[in-house]
């Protein structure tokens, strides 16, 4: 991918879209997402308190984790806020946000999770490609690296109280991780996103300030927030219903889906964020509870 991708301006849904519900058809209230290379989504459905799997072309999803109503019970979740699969050990990764816990689920056939990390109020989360787990704690207002089986974790970011300074984040959400083991972490109640380099005591500020606002250099309760091969950064700028771009090389944002281009009835309020291998762009609209594609348009790259 470049600063030139673009991609279409209309998206298809592909997940929920039929009304807030708990059918499987529907969901309610989603946030996290995660594409896997065959295309299969993965969905926290917030409000029904269950993870939900869509593959490829699917008119309604299937419950993989949770599903049993709102508990903290191994075979329920309470509000959960992020997914990510463990393909080497086939498990999914949940923040189980409403329980202040991270659940371990197997994803074939799973009926109960396992609880791997406890008492952290959890939003988002990534693995690296060393194994490791990053999760960010809204009330610690940090992001720990974990070892899966660790009960103790690392502060690699934060941990020094809420406040805006570069040492500091104020209710962090969604994070994700480049090819250098950098972070970058949507700091959700300072409007920006924030990249703290591997050992790095502060971060930068990449994009948003720290006052709300609908300018392309401010953000508004950024969301998702994810990262491609280039450094280029994504960031779900939820209350400004866009998505951003951020290029390391000119240090400038532009917007990539800009939701209020829509049809009134119909804004694009983004939470979650992905890729799949392809290169399109999947959005959690959150408010609407559905996914939107959006496919990557191969012409921009002529």
């Amino acid at each position: 991918m470049n600063v030139n991708e673009r991609w279409s301006d209309n998206g298809i849904t592909i997940a929920g879209g039929n009304g807030r519900g708990n059918r499987l058809n529907q969901l309610c209230s989603p946030y996290g997402i995660y594409v896997d290379d065959d295309y299969t989504v993965y969905v926290a459905d917030y409000r029904n308190h269950r993870i939900v799997e869509w593959k490829h072309g699917a008119r309604s999803g299937k419950v993989v984790a949770g599903g049993n109503g709102e508990g903290n019970n191994a075979n329920q979740l309470n509000s959960p806020t992020d997914v990510i699969l463990d393909k080497e050990r086939s498990n999914l990764i949940i923040c189980d946000h409403g329980n202040r816990r991270v659940v371990l689920w197997p994803r074939e056939n799973g009926t109960r999770g396992r609880t791997i990390i406890s008492d952290v109020n959890c939003w988002g989360l990534v693995m690296d490609s060393d194994g490791y787990l990053y999760v960010s704690d809204q009330t610690k207002h940090d992001v720990k690296r974990w070892r899966i089986g660790d009960t103790v974790g690392t502060v690699v970011a934060g941990g020094n109280g809420p406040g805006n300074r570069l040492s500091q984040l104020h209710t962090p959400r969604n994070i994700c991780i480049d090819q250098d083991h950098s972070l970058y972490i949507s700091d959700n109640d300072n409007n920006r996103v924030m990249k703290w380099t591997q050992g790095a005591k502060q971060g930068i500020v990449i994009a948003g300030e720290q006052d709300q606002g609908n300018h392309r250099a401010r953000l508004s309760s950024p969301n998702g927030v994810i990262v491609d091969h280039l450094g280029n950064v994504y960031i779900a700028d939820f209350n400004n219903h866009r998505v951003i771009r951020w290029c390391p090389t000119t240090s400038q944002s532009s917007i990539v889906i800009d939701g209020k281009n829509k049809q009134p009835t119909e804004p694009v309020d983004p939470a979650g964020l992905s890729f799949d291998r392809q290169g399109n762009l999947y959005v959690v609209d959150h408010v609407n509870s559905r996914v939107r594609k959006f496919n990557i348009d191969f012409s921009s790259n002529a």
